[in-house]
């Protein structure tokens, strides 16, 4: 699923935001996150985040394209653990990205952009 900026939301509903240059953005309904699962929020500025949330509520957002292939598919990667660190692995390559940091757990000279993230 892609949510675009013109997702409309009930006044009273959390909704995840992102840090973009110094401004909070409304990316969409935190109920519209599902544990193990992300989903592709389309900027502002046309790039794209991939979001994420897990089983203890903590969420996250990256970068949706993979450095790798160039492809904006890493929303739609399997999410897990590896030694305590949360990552999704690209669903083509299968490149692990650490979810809080973006560092690339097969290689360490890549990593993808994160953005602070908050529920308000």
């Amino acid at each position: 699923m892609t949510l675009a900026p013109e997702t409309t939301r009930p006044a009273t509903a959390l909704t995840l935001q992102l840090l973009l240059d110094d401004d909070w953005f409304t990316v969409c309904e935190l109920s519209l996150l599902t544990p193990g699962r992300g989903v592709a929020a389309l900027l502002p500025d046309g790039r794209q985040a991939a979001l994420f949330t897990d089983r203890a509520g903590r969420t996250y957002a990256i970068d949706n394209r993979d450095p790798f292939t160039g492809a904006a598919v890493l929303s739609r990667g399997l999410t897990g653990t590896h030694q305590g660190r949360p990552f999704v692995s690209s669903p083509l390559l299968k490149q692990r990205f650490d979810l809080e940091s973006g560092r690339c757990l097969d290689d360490e000279d890549v990593r993808v952009a994160t953005y602070e993230v908050r529920a308000a």
